[in-house]
């Protein structure tokens, strides 16, 4: 019956979502977001309407971002973690339409996947600069696909994510319907990435893989307590990290560790302005020649309009301040507030949102002569972040982070799982400090070389390699996902032309071997 067919299609569809969640860090099962993937295409390759596309979609969105994204409620309540998976799922609704458009057309695995990444280019940009978090590529840190970033990037690894998937339901499909020849193409498509990913990984870089070294130290400080109110507490915050530091001193002059020719500090290890604030200043100038070596150091600068700005300063000792990474990308409803006053109607945290304005650059300072590529937290998730800084001559890359308003919850994690994948993009090591958590050293392959626990005074030292050389990522830059996107275009135009000429056709037999929807879906749910 119509109706049993709407269910089993919409269990497929929440239980996609589902799977593209359990494919995300801290869990290693990257290979359960092409399997969700693939549940989802088959509800929505099933027949029906375009109404009812969007409706399985949208369920699937739910059941992704509502269980990925709970950290953004941490301590500002649901309302805003709720509102923003519902926002993502919204894209994953517009996917489903999309999916339905291009569902008849010859190759439809290859149109669908592209629809899936247009409909990320689309939630990664709009509205308010975009929210790329929950990208497939993003949950690939630990799978055989993770080395196609180092051809496309970010984008591309999506993209072989979402063919995997649609492959593997087209596979599904002709195996029900003993079609031989479909069964054929349907291989092709969910084998050709994996198989192109395996063959890639031996030639990524690892940490052997340069003439020349530094080494390099992140400092976890970690904060008084957790929560937004650790803000109030600068100080002590700043104090740790200069502990910490001085620890690392010590041991240094005891020759337990080596001494660093780089130390990097969290973003906001210093929320007491060192620019104007003289205590600040001698406290980072100390603890700098103690250790003998230049500091990241994360602050929070005050500008003569009472704005704020994010930046990063390189700090030489007695000389000071030096090279300053202003973060570029702010993130709205933290950093700033978009329609601060529509937005208080909804939470009182509206208020607490702060005033910071964004830097301009390329994300590149000079840290003890080495070029660095800077994105400071959230920025990570952009590709053009690391993108710009490389191409301008970044030979290490840095990700000073801090979490701490994010408690024990799986975000950290998540953006973890960001930083390898850029370190694969482009070729490069990575140095990730937290404040309260998890830190980390990654090699250029992706893999993670120390890593620090969530809320302890701790640091990583270790000799990372400098890279002069390009990926093809990225020397192509945002080239494969333009391409992507306009292919995602044209086979919607030419799907959506034929589905008025009534001319578009089912995948054949597909709508009978999985329930007789018969093009009704999520509309009799509603009749």
């Amino acid at each position: 019956m119509p109706r049993r067919a709407v269910l089993v299609n919409l269990a497929l569809a929440v239980g996609g979502g589902l799977l593209l969640f359990a494919g995300f860090p801290p869990r290693p099962l990257w290979f359960f977001a092409p399997v969700g993937i693939a549940a989802l295409t088959i509800a929505l390759r099933s027949g029906g309407s375009l109404r009812g596309g969007f409706g399985y979609g949208m369920c699937a969105g739910l059941a992704f971002f509502v269980p990925l994204l709970p950290w953004v409620g941490e301590y500002v309540g649901p309302v805003p973690w709720l509102a923003l998976a519902t926002a993502c799922a919204g894209y994953v609704g517009l996917f489903g339409v999309g999916a339905r458009v291009v569902a008849g057309l010859p190759g439809a695995p290859v149109w669908i996947a592209a629809v899936w990444s247009l409909t990320e280019w689309a939630r990664s940009n709009f509205p308010f600069g975009g929210f790329p978090w929950g990208r497939l590529s993003f949950g690939q840190a630990d799978g055989v696909l993770l080395p196609i970033a180092s051809l496309g990037g970010a984008p591309l690894l999506s993209f072989a994510v979402a063919l995997t998937g649609t492959g593997l339901a087209a596979l599904a499909v002709a195996l029900l319907q003993r079609r031989t020849r479909a069964l054929v193409g349907a291989l092709v498509a969910c084998l050709v990435f994996p198989l192109l990913g395996a063959a890639l990984l031996p030639s990524l870089p690892d940490m052997n893989s340069s003439d020349r070294f530094v080494t390099v130290a992140a400092i976890q400080g970690s904060v008084p307590r957790l929560g937004l109110d650790f803000n109030a507490q600068r100080r002590a915050v700043l104090d740790n990290h200069v502990r910490e530091t001085q620890r690392l001193a010590d041991d240094v002059r005891a020759g337990r560790v080596p001494r660093p020719d780089i130390v990097v500090w969290p973003e906001n290890s210093s929320d007491i302005d060192p620019l104007r604030n003289p205590d600040a200043d001698e406290e980072i100038t100390a603890v700098s020649e103690a250790v003998g070596a230049p500091i990241l150091v994360g602050a929070v600068l005050v500008n003569a309009d009472r704005t704020t700005t994010n930046s990063m300063i390189v700090w030489n000792g007695a000389d000071g301040p030096a090279d300053r990474h202003d973060k570029r990308i702010i993130q709205p409803f933290g950093e700033y507030l978009p329609w601060r006053g529509f937005f208080r109607h909804f939470s009182s945290y509206a208020d607490r949102a702060g005033h910071f304005v964004a830097g301009d650059g390329n994300g590149l300072v000079h840290i003890g002569g080495v070029p660095v590529g800077v994105a400071t937290c959230y920025e990570v998730a952009f590709d053009r972040a690391f993108r710009s800084s490389v191409r301008a001559g970044a030979e290490l890359l840095a990700v000073p982070t801090n979490n701490a308003t994010f408690g024990d919850s799986e975000m950290t994690y998540q953006q973890l799982a960001m930083s390898r994948v850029r370190a694969v993009e482009h070729g490069r090591a990575v140095v990730v400090a937290a404040t309260s958590g998890v830190s980390a050293i990654i090699g250029p392959d992706g893999s993670i070389q120390q890593e620090s626990a969530l809320f302890i005074p701790q640091t990583l030292v270790t000799q990372v390699p400098l890279r002069t050389g390009t990926t093809l990522a990225t020397r192509l830059g945002s080239i494969p996902e333009v391409l992507i996107c306009l292919a995602a275009a044209a086979a919607l135009v030419v799907g959506g032309t034929l589905r008025r000429s009534g001319r578009g056709s089912e995948p054949a037999g597909n709508a009978e071997r999985l329930g007789n929807a018969h093009r009704e879906d999520l509309d009799d749910i509603g009749e």
